[in-house]
């Protein structure tokens, strides 16, 4: 594989044994007493700024420690509730099927047989006893409090941790708690660097720029983007009778992260450098042997700890969505967006925040393209169905309104509330009378946000193929609920039977695709975001690329990702080829502009493409430019 230069003095993987960044045994930097304090060389720089990220986007410690609290209690409450419901409430007195005899002072003869609800809860100390003879309770209880003492021990951890950062933003950064909500990151980050140069927190090198920090905060995140893009993971399954399935639960994705990154047998040796031996080729089959084995153990330890998990996602799906879905039935057939989605749409370097924001500015034109397919035979079904229902529906009401003990009628208001769901889930089937069918236009207003597309989605928007692609990408909220019911019995079989096989795969991507930053650490050489390593001919880096099939970013991720790093930190100063490139970017979309305004007149709510050029200060981008078209050529 070629060796390329590129910027922020960065080169192919070597042979060292530091626990640190290299560059820190080169350089001596003297500080004056008067600013040596706990934020001079923090050790642990990923940790530290990620902590300062967070505490931003969750409005500072008051917020972040309630929230932890609550968590406790929540986990508390579910495990003391579930367990009083199983062991505490005679259910055959509360169902009736038992009667119950109400005698003594205080009972009126029509009194005596109704049921109330204390009848059907057991005294305490019965219920004690049920508890005590269940052994399989008992070591599920003893198994919740060890997990509850854990999360109780981090939680007081995490407030040692947060205090720190607390007094970092009001003595260092000179925010106060009362005005962090009316900083944005941005500012915020500026403050960091500007503190870096009186402070050095990090040693390794003289000043700090945002893609330093970036790439910290999201060095493990910018592999698993990269993994994705490359189809490294296994997330796409064949099966029977469904054909192509994206399956990428939160619990699927922890065990990839555990394995990988920070797990024990892991690939990386500490929080910022690979392992040296996955450096070297010549041990690659063995390694993808050993990291075999470890993917073979956490698939056991999966599926060992499967009914655990399992009752644990049931007991808090029933809980959280529930009392939701008999308030709003529709909920279910809501749309959001996948978590593969969330790492197949990410640019290189985007934090959280900017993700969410970016996306959710295309929820509303990517529900209109969803909504645009219909089924005329499914339609004319579903408004016979809606219309009986709503008959029966309001006779029911009606009867209900005139008197009210109607209600007692058995199965009344049952029935009520089950039409009500059949009614609901109906009409989400008949489309708007005033819908107009151009799902070509509406898929190119969606990818005004989403960014990425695969090519044979041009041409094909009115096809159910590229729809089915896209609900892969933005499912529906009960398909989501689904996912994660089922993930802890698919998850350990796709480490056992499909991670394994890609082990492999997995070491030579971790080799070829790591470089070391000095001053950072090794990180993934896309999040470089280096048109010339990484760039995509086809995606207007031709000449300027000399990336292989194998090296090159798919989709034009990396091109996109410069661009967009470049709109959100307009200080930044890109190295030569990145500005070779910007620069011929913005005169093509400037002559694009002057031909015709089709495109612009398509994407003027693109948010992305309101500039690529800060003012000549630097202080940010504020007026509006031909730049809407920023996408608007690539389509």
């Amino acid at each position: 594989m070629a060796h390329f230069e590129t910027y922020q003095e960065y080169h192919r993987i070597e042979d060292f044994e530091e626990d640190s960044p290299a560059g820190e045994e080169d350089l001596l930097v003297h500080v004056p007493e008067s600013l040596k304090d706990s934020w001079h060389h923090i050790k642990n720089l990923d940790n530290f700024f990620t902590r300062i990220y967070h505490f931003h986007q969750k409005n500072g410690f008051a917020c972040m420690m309630l929230s932890e609290f609550f968590e406790l209690i929540q986990f508390l409450f579910v495990v003391t509730f579930t367990t009083f419901l199983v062991n505490c409430v005679e259910y055959d007195i509360l169902f009736a099927n038992r009667a119950v005899n109400h005698t003594g002072p205080g009972h009126s003869p029509l009194d005596r047989n109704k049921v109330t609800l204390p009848d059907a809860i057991l005294p305490s100390q019965q219920c004690t006893q049920r508890i005590q003879d269940d052994s399989w309770i008992i070591f599920l209880l003893i198994m919740a409090a060890i997990f509850w003492v854990y999360r109780l021990v981090k939680v007081f951890c995490n407030l040692l941790s947060y205090w720190e950062i607390r007094q970092f933003y009001i003595k260092a950064l000179k925010i106060r708690m009362d005005e962090l909500c009316n900083f944005t990151w941005q500012e915020v980050q500026g403050r960091i660097i500007s503190l870096q140069k009186e402070q050095q927190m990090c040693i390794h090198k003289k000043e700090l720029t945002e893609l330093d920090i970036y790439h910290r905060i999201l060095r493990f995140k910018n592999y698993m983007v990269a993994m994705i893009n490359k189809s490294v993971l296994p997330v796409h399954l064949q099966l029977p009778l469904l054909g192509n399935v994206v399956f990428l639960t939160q619990g699927l994705k922890y065990n990839f992260e555990l394995i990988l990154f920070w797990g024990p047998g892991s690939l990386f040796q500490n929080k910022w450098n690979l392992h040296p031996k996955y450096k070297r080729s010549g041990n690659r089959l063995e390694l993808a042997q050993q990291l075999s084995r470890v993917i073979l153990l956490m698939g056991l330890a999966n599926l060992l700890l499967c009914p655990f998990i399992l009752v644990w996602q049931v007991l808090y799906a029933f809980f959280s969505y529930t009392e939701v879905i008999r308030r709003e039935p529709g909920s279910l057939g809501a749309r959001r967006w996948s978590l593969y989605g969330r790492l197949y749409l990410r640019h290189f370097n985007e934090l959280n925040h900017e993700l969410h924001g970016r996306l959710g500015r295309g929820y509303k034109p990517t529900s209109k393209y969803m909504n645009s397919f219909t089924s005329p035979l499914l339609t004319v079904i579903a408004k016979n169905i809606a219309f009986f229902s709503g008959s029966v529906l309001a006779v029911l009401i009606a009867l209900t309104v005139y008197d009210e003990d109607v209600l007692t009628v058995q199965h009344i208001l049952t029935a009520i509330t089950v039409l009500g769901v059949v009614i609901t889930i109906t009409r989400s089937f008949i489309p708007d009378e005033h819908l107009v069918w151009c799902p070509e236009q509406l898929l190119q207003c969606v990818l005004a946000h989403i960014h990425y597309m695969p090519d044979h989605w041009r041409g094909n928007a009115h096809t159910s193929e590229t729809r089915d692609e896209v609900a892969q990408l933005f499912q529906y909220k009960a398909v989501f609920i689904l996912e994660e019911l089922l993930s802890p019995i698919v998850t350990p079989f796709i480490l056992i039977f499909l991670l394994r096989n890609k082990s492999l795969e997995i070491i030579d991507f971790f080799r070829n695709f790591t470089v070391e930053v000095v001053g950072v650490g090794d990180i993934c050489s896309f999040a470089q975001m280096d048109i010339r390593r990484h760039g995509n001919p086809a995606w207007m880096s031709e000449g300027q690329t000399e990336a292989s099939m194998y090296q090159q970013a798919e989709n034009g991720k990396t091109e996109l990702s410069l661009m967009h790093f470049t709109i959100k930190n307009p200080r930044w100063q890109p190295p030569q080829e990145s500005s070779v490139f910007i620069s011929h970017l913005k005169e093509k979309v400037q002559h694009d502009a002057q031909e015709g305004p089709s495109t612009q007149l398509l994407l003027s709510e693109a948010p992305l493409c309101t500039s690529l050029q800060s003012n000549e200060s630097g202080t940010g981008v504020r007026n509006p430019t031909p730049m809407l078209q920023i996408y608007g050529f690539i389509l």
